[in-house]
């Protein structure tokens, strides 16, 4: 009987000992894992599948994400730049990575697909220091319900926002606060001369009701009935008609404002290996396959797809966009903005 408690405690030693080295192996396996901190202003409804997708292809790096509207994450990188804390910067504004690059924060470095991404969709220098995922632009998201009520007659261009009719009817991004806010001030100014550009805007701002701090939110609130009218960008208003809102999605005739929504990293760094592999990953044809379900336009032409209520010809409509011009002027150009609008800004 003593031999067989010997015998059972010996077997229990030998299992408790080799579940330890179980438990030990999984977190020096857990431990193992890089993990990158990575700087967004991806939507929140798209962080998730590219994430996933990510660490799937590459278990032993873990993303962690600080999302928030382009210019509020543009802000917070100047702002850290004594102290950097983000490794990478993913779906952030081509033009606010410029500024970045300007302040010597990026890291040049050439993914290893860089060959077949469109050449207005990367950084020109040969080891670029930022490359695009894809391309995101203007859109006028038209409450068809709510313009019923109010007898409002569809808006076929920026020009006719400004009528009388839509008088507290309209809804924009904030441009200091969101790319897409900036992205159609910045169309606007190249599209007209600054001088009728900020006449128009003077227009514009009598009609408009609020200021908001998102791209993403005048389609939800013109989806919601809020306002009739709201400036946004053609994901949103997709994804907001395909959700079953009363909308139409208007792409005024004098053209399109838009930015390129890129990959860089971070010269202050310490994990620059696994830095490198994201950037290769955000250029593959997976990677991009995943964009397709959200852009119309992407930066490797082959993973392309028609998106649903975006016209196929949607970069024809694209307004001329220099983006050194737009990147270089955006200080000053927000400073203005601010001086004549900010009162209609919703508070943060």
């Amino acid at each position: 009987m003593r031999h067989a408690v010997v015998s059972w405690s010996r077997r229990f030693t030998l299992a408790a000992a080799a579940a330890c080295t179980l438990l030990g192996l999984a977190s020096a396996a857990h431990a193992a894992k890089t993990e990158l901190l990575v700087y967004s202003a991806l939507e929140a409804d798209q962080i998730k599948a590219y994430k996933t997708a990510f660490e799937k292809a590459h278990p032993e790096i873990e993303l962690k994400f600080v999302r928030d509207s382009t210019g509020i994450i543009t802000a917070r990188l100047l702002a850290e730049k004594a102290n950097p804390q983000a490794d990478v910067i993913w779906g952030v504004a081509a033009t606010s990575l410029m500024l970045l690059d300007k302040q010597g924060m990026l890291q040049p470095y050439a993914p290893r697909n860089l060959g077949k991404v469109r050449a207005n969709m990367r950084d020109p220098q040969a080891t670029p220091t930022w490359v695009g995922m894809d391309l995101w632009s203007s859109a006028v998201c038209f409450n068809t319900v709510e313009a019923g009520k109010r007898k409002l007659s569809t808006p076929a261009s920026w020009a006719d926002l400004t009528r009388p009719e839509y008088k507290g009817s309209i809804t924009m991004p904030h441009p200091a606060s969101s790319g897409t806010g900036y992205l159609m001030v910045a169309a606007w100014l190249q599209i007209m001369g600054e001088e009728k550009g900020w006449a128009y805007m003077d227009a514009l701002h009598q009609n408009i009701g609020v200021y908001t701090h998102s791209g993403s939110k005048p389609c939800r609130q013109a989806g919601a009935g809020e306002f009739p009218v709201g400036l946004s960008f053609e994901y949103r208003a997709s994804k907001t008609k395909k959700d079953g809102a009363p909308i139409d999605i208007i792409f005024p005739r004098e053209g399109l404002g838009w930015d390129v929504e890129a990959t860089a990293i971070m010269k202050s760094s310490k994990k620059q290996e696994a830095a490198k592999v994201l950037a290769d990953w955000s250029v593959t044809p997976e990677a991009n396959r995943l964009y397709a379900a959200n852009f119309a336009v992407l930066a490797l032409p082959e993973a392309q797809e028609k998106l649903e209520f975006i016209p196929a010809n949607l970069e024809s409509l694209l307004a001329r966009n220099d983006f050194n011009w737009a990147a270089a002027h955006r200080e000053r150009i927000l400073a203005e903005w601010s001086r004549r609008y900010e009162a209609k800004a919703e508070k943060k």
